[in-house]
């Protein structure tokens, strides 16, 4: 049986409710590891609140359709990036390959965004839109500091892992 447009938003909510979720966890673990690049460590917990707060209004946004967040998705996607903060604290590198999947991540997020502000419009839900554009915003944002400080953090990795040991990897 075929979903209505405003059945498909709703789920769509409903993943981005648990993608953020899963950026949180990701980006609490992050964090918590950096220890030798205070400027990284920052960012990402600037972008750790705005990442709180975009789940928040992304919750009033489901919950204005009279639903909910789902429970099953928030759990999966926090186990990923469980698993994916596990996965990066065993790499000799990784602050590199947690900047380059963090990077990632954004993207994903901002493709979620543009297709929930075109699902939103399609359906005629003003608020969502704004609120998912507003998002949007946030995570190209994000993207972009990231893109930018790529090369300073891995100059910065290269030098250290050359010269100090054991400080390069966080």
């Amino acid at each position: 049986m075929s979903k209505t447009p405003s059945g498909h938003l709703l789920d769509w909510l409903r993943d981005a409710h648990a993608m953020e979720e899963q950026a949180e966890k990701m980006l609490q673990a992050q964090a918590a590891r950096l220890e030798n690049y205070p400027i990284l460590q920052e960012k990402i917990r600037q972008h750790l609140e705005e990442t709180r707060r975009q789940a928040t209004l992304i919750r009033g946004c489901i919950e204005r359709h009279g639903s909910s967040p789902s429970g099953l998705k928030d759990t999966g996607g926090k186990l990923m990036a469980m698993l994916q903060g596990l996965g990066g604290s065993l790499m000799a590198d990784e602050v590199i390959k947690g900047s380059m999947a963090s990077y990632a991540f954004e993207h994903f997020e901002v493709s979620a965004y543009v297709a929930l502000i075109a699902a939103a419009e399609f359906c005629g839900d003003i608020q969502t839109r704004d609120v998912c554009a507003q998002i949007l915003e946030e995570e190209k944002a994000m993207a972009e500091w990231l893109a930018q400080a790529l090369p300073e953090t891995v100059g910065l990795f290269l030098t250290r892992d050359s010269t100090e040991t054991g400080s390069a990897k966080r």
